[in-house]
């Protein structure tokens, strides 16, 4: 099998893609192939040229599947789909034309599209993470977030949850680490700020590509701010008991209903307040999917 993944340069989207090809990887029982081509290099033109040569110089196999994620891909993905009609097209978000359009769409939840032939609904955002067996006991992982278009980052509340945490887990080995929303003075307080040995502090300027994913992968327990999504599920994904820091909300909408909803799933007796316990691996699932189909 030949992927073709059209990329619009977003890491977050890669990393969506980049999941279901691991997951179809490890079901299928034929090789798969992995071809990534930007956007840049599919100007509009030559797709148009390769409708009637069916082929485009820019792709060295054709396609068995072609995905897309983010609005600038998806004209892209529909116009491959016509030169190679025997690839399907899968689009991993809400796309923006109509559903028939497109041969699948993988779909959050919270978008509120029903499942369908065409439609694969699920929890968050698919990720390239599996658990791997290797979580330490005792060993926390606090990541935090920043601002969005939903949440507005409250520092004291943030911190005193933190110093809860810490408080709370004295005999456990705790790693803090920050995002690239997180406010500078928020980060030049936890440095300055005198925690016990047990404590590390690594920001994420000072963190390699694909160090909070190995973290997740030792840690027991992971706890996040609710305005990284993404994050609460790729620590679910990876195994982790996963807990959440609450900060202030400036609006409800899907994404936050559905996180309430999380909560109300959890399938812990001993979990925490705010804290999840659930078996998740969505890109497994709908490779599954996709390869039944």
């Amino acid at each position: 099998m030949h992927i073709v993944y059209v990329s619009d340069g977003k890491a977050g989207h890669r990393s969506q893609a980049l999941g279901l090809f691991k997951a179809l990887q490890r079901q299928s029982i034929e090789t798969v192939n992995f071809e990534e081509i930007s956007i840049e290099d599919l100007a509009l033109f030559t797709l148009i040229a390769g409708l009637f040569r069916r082929s485009i110089s820019q792709l060295n196999t054709p396609p068995d599947l072609i995905i897309g994620v983010g609005s600038h891909t998806q004209l892209r993905v529909l116009l491959l789909g016509k030169i190679y009609a025997q690839a399907k097209t899968v689009i991993l978000m809400k796309p923006n034309y109509p559903l028939a359009w497109f041969n699948y769409s993988v779909i959050p939840e919270h978008d509120g599209i029903p499942a369908s032939d065409r439609v694969i609904v699920t929890q968050g955002a698919l990720n390239p993470i599996v658990n791997e067996q290797r979580h330490q006991s005792g060993r926390i992982l606090i990541a935090l977030g920043g601002s969005s278009k939903r949440h507005q980052w409250n520092a004291d509340k943030v911190f005193t949850s933190i110093e809860q945490i810490v408080k709370q887990h004295p005999n456990n080995e705790i790693i803090i680490t920050t995002s690239r929303r997180t406010p500078e003075q928020f980060v030049e307080r936890l440095s300055a700020y005198p925690f016990l040995p047990h404590v590390h502090f690594f920001p994420v300027e000072h963190t390699p590509q694909g160090w909070i994913f190995e973290e997740m992968q030792k840690a027991e327990a992971v706890w996040v701010t609710e305005d990284s999504v993404s994050m609460i599920y790729e620590a679910l994904t990876a195994g982790c008991k996963v807990g959440i820091i609450k900060i202030d909300r400036l609006k409800s909408d899907r994404i936050t209903r559905q996180l309430d909803q999380l909560l109300t799933l959890n399938t812990s007796d001993t979990a925490q307040h705010n804290c999840l316990y659930l078996e998740m691996n969505e890109a497994m699932r709908v490779a599954e999917i996709l390869l039944k189909k």
